[in-house]
């Protein structure tokens, strides 16, 4: 290769004796590291696996977009996660995924939005009937609520049918379980064989088995049921140039890759968004006025979603400050070189989309909840591929414009029902897995709206101008 400045090195020892504290927040880990060394370092996973780490919006832009051929997905997510969830959108690279992502990417275009609309609806309506009962009880942890409600919705969407309540729970709890499982592989590979040997991978293993029967209970039934409009039909009439349709095996690891991207990244984005709006009531006020401007007392549909200029820009901003999936991970086919950074064949690139999204040299206080970022205005300005919420380049999340659809479609019945409060006494913090999750949980106390125009009486309560920011870190 062309000769190319060094890049910054973490030592593996280091990588070692920081491992544990990895294994427990790595945002706070590779913050460090980006203070020390810069935008771009290289480290070691468990003081094992080489990686290099970019925030550096050019580098970033390579990997995914510019030379994104030469980088597939890494061995987290072919061989870990694909062990757990199969081989589908999330798990393949090459023309195998470019085939499927084809073939599923009917299911997400306009059409199919509105046809699901109406099933997004009747579920998050009859989620919120159960929700009412728990909130009346006292403060409640709303992360688990929320991923409930996301998980139906999503079920509903590609199933056409509400899953049991048993079987909510035990796919949920399987997902979670296998997800933190799946990141101590990774974090601390040195305990794969101990965890071989103790029983742990063979546990996790038996959890997947369980929910994958659950799911494909369902998939066969369908088969012989006549033919519906959402997402799973999608799948079940998708052909490939032979005129072969997918196996009952392929559609449930696609089934279970989007189950699991669909409701874990708007569960946790509604989640911190609450979080940030209980501490800025004009925002949310705002939020208010502009949902009740535009559908009154109409259910939000997909053709509606372009309205909401306002709530947009309070999801995009709570998406920087909490980016669903904090990193992304590459690894190079072929040497190659962006800028003056060598990346050798078979090289690990984390593209650290946290530190990206809170780099100082790209966005003004970058702790602070700043809505005025997302501004028409502010988009023309900002330096692409510093904002990542789903991703980049060909492989940008599928299901991009569904998640923006159930997030506004939930958070506009939840404002037209409550006002909400954060429980007192408690440590909000952010738990990087895959997915950033609340690590204590958020409790919050909700109760019933009494205006009549749409608008809460909270209207009358205000901290300061929606110009004031807050701070907020992992």
């Amino acid at each position: 290769m062309t000769s190319s400045t060094p890049v910054p090195v973490v030592s593996r020892l280091r990588s070692l004796a920081d491992s544990r504290a990895m294994a427990r927040n790595p945002v706070k880990v590779l913050a460090r590291y980006n203070e020390e060394f810069g935008d771009t370092f290289r480290f070691y996973l468990g003081g094992l696996k080489e990686a290099i780490v970019t925030i550096d919006p050019a580098v970033i832009q390579h990997v995914l977009k510019t030379n994104a051929e030469n980088y597939q997905k890494s061995e987290i997510q072919v061989k870990r996660m694909g062990h757990f969830l199969g081989k589908g959108l999330l798990t393949t690279h090459g023309e195998a995924w470019r085939t499927q992502r084809r073939l599923i990417q009917k299911g997400f275009d306009r059409k199919q939005l509105d046809a699901v609309s109406s099933i997004m609806q009747d579920s998050v309506a009859e989620s919120f009937r159960d929700f009412d009962r728990k909130v009346r009880g006292g403060p409640v942890d709303i992360y688990p609520h929320l991923m409930k409600i996301t998980f139906a919705m999503v079920a509903r969407s590609l199933f056409g049918a509400r899953l049991k309540d048993e079987d909510i729970d035990l796919v949920s709890q399987t997902i979670c379980a296998v997800q933190e499982f799946i990141v101590r592989q990774t974090l601390q590979p040195y305990l794969n064989p101990w965890f071989a040997a103790s029983g742990q991978l063979k546990k996790h293993e038996d959890m997947r088995t369980g929910a994958d029967a659950v799911l494909l209970e369902y998939i066969r039934k369908r088969r012989n049921e006549p033919p519906g409009h959402d997402l799973l039909q999608t799948l079940m009439d998708a052909r490939y140039s032979d005129g072969e349709g997918m196996s009952d095996e392929l559609i449930l690891s696609e089934s279970m890759q989007l189950l699991v991207a669909g409701h874990e990244t708007s569960s946790n984005a509604l989640s911190w968004l609450l979080y940030l709006l209980s501490s800025r009531p004009d925002c949310l006020e705002k939020v208010r006025q502009e949902f009740d401007s535009v559908l009154g007392e109409a259910p939000l549909n997909h053709s509606d979603v372009p309205k909401f200029e306002f709530a947009t820009q309070v999801i995009q901003e709570a998406l920087r400050l909490y980016p669903p999936f904090w990193m992304i991970d590459r690894e190079a086919v072929q040497d190659d070189r962006v800028g003056e950074v060598a990346i050798p064949r078979g090289s690990m690139v984390i593209v650290y989309v946290y530190g990206a999204h809170h780099a100082p040299r790209y966005w003004q206080s970058p702790e602070n909840f700043d809505t005025e970022r997302f501004t028409k205005a502010a988009d023309k300005q900002r330096t692409p591929f510093t904002y990542l919420p789903f991703g980049g380049g060909p492989r940008g999340c599928i299901g991009g414009n569904y998640a923006m659809l159930q997030i506004l479609m939930i958070l506009s019945d939840l404002l037209r029902k409550y006002d909400f409060q954060l429980a007192p006494g408690q440590a909000i913090e952010a738990r990087p897995m895959v997915i950033l999750r609340p690590k204590h949980g958020i409790r919050m106390t909700f109760t019933h709206t009494l205006a009549t125009t749409g608008l809460s009486p909270a209207s009358g309560r205000t901290r300061s101008d929606r110009d004031q920011t807050l701070s907020y870190k992992a």
